[in-house]
């Protein structure tokens, strides 16, 4: 085996302290821009964590932050096939849009760490580290409800992305919420398996033996979260544990395989597997068997 028990045991382990002082500087310093701002500051916005930090599935010594900004004051909506807003009680459409809206956010990050220091992107606006905070990507969202039959709705957020304005909606708090009932029910082992997921493709990216961009950590923590409970609770050993998960993986993404069809985001409200994602099953399943001969099993 490439990695000892023990090595698998290490990288289990969140940031170190002085990394994670480094993440809450981040998210601190964003907050401090967005109500420091004279026209942001008398909006109604929500500002929290999403992504690896506030999943603490975060690895070590390769931990940037994500931070949503979530205008509240008004939201998109989908609705079922065949009804309109009316049945809902939807009013008129609001006549600030979510480019004006990701202007006024990039334009108070720039006055909080300088021109030099912020880069607007396709979905995002990236703040770059230094000694003081960890980069940062800022994410302007406008709030989201999927409507469904019974008026009730689920709520999300919404960001169009700049290349070519195209909808992405996601449901960030969610996902942290199913992650902790994942991990909970699973002794605590389902964050250190992702984790050890994740330091595995670093490690093959960083001796060349195989690289796919499009296997994201969203991703790796997505797959390993649809591995059943008895995966992680059932072996006594992190080799184990991963073999097992691997396996799973593998059997499942294969192409006579069904099982990934069902398969959903750690927020269990969208699949997976859908045309606005870059990845693939057989992509998947393709990294799986790369992770196995890496680790010489």
């Amino acid at each position: 085996m490439r990695y000892s028990e023990e090595e698998l045991k290490r990288w289990t382990n969140p940031p170190s302290e002085t990394e994670d002082e480094k993440l809450q500087n981040a998210e601190r310093m964003v907050k401090d821009a967005i109500n420091s701002d004279e026209k942001l500051c008398s909006m109604n916005i929500t500002i929290f964590c999403q992504g690896s930090y506030a999943n603490n599935t975060n690895i070590r010594l390769d931990s940037d932050i994500d931070v949503n900004v979530c205008y509240t004051d008004a939201f998109y909506y989908d609705l079922p096939e065949g009804y309109g807003k009316d049945y809902f009680g939807l009013g008129n459409s609001c006549h600030y849009s979510f480019s004006e809206y990701k202007n006024d956010v990039e334009k108070a990050l720039v006055a909080k760490f300088g021109r030099q220091n912020v880069m607007r992107k396709n979905k995002c606006i990236t703040v770059k580290e230094n000694t003081y905070r960890a980069e940062i990507d800022v994410v302007p969202t406008w709030k989201h409800r999927w409507y469904h039959n019974n008026k009730s709705y689920s709520d999300g957020v919404v960001l169009f992305s700049d290349n070519d304005f195209s909808k992405i909606i996601n449901y960030p708090l969610q996902h942290i919420k199913n992650g902790k009932e994942k991990n909970e029910n699973t002794l605590r082992r389902f964050k250190s398996i992702v984790r050890i997921f994740k330091k595995i493709n670093v490690k093959m990216e960083e001796d060349g033996y195989y690289n796919d961009q499009n296997i994201t950590s969203f991703l790796l923590e997505s797959v390993v979260w649809n591995c059943p409970n008895s995966v992680f609770v059932n072996y006594n050993t992190w080799q184990e544990r991963l073999k097992e998960a691997i396996i799973y993986i593998y059997n499942n993404t294969t192409e006579d395989a069904t099982k990934w069809k069902e398969w959903g985001e750690v927020s269990d409200l969208l699949y997976l597997f859908h045309s606005q994602r870059k990845w693939s099953r057989d992509a998947v399943n393709r990294h799986v068997i790369q992770m196995w001969n890496y680790m010489g099993y």
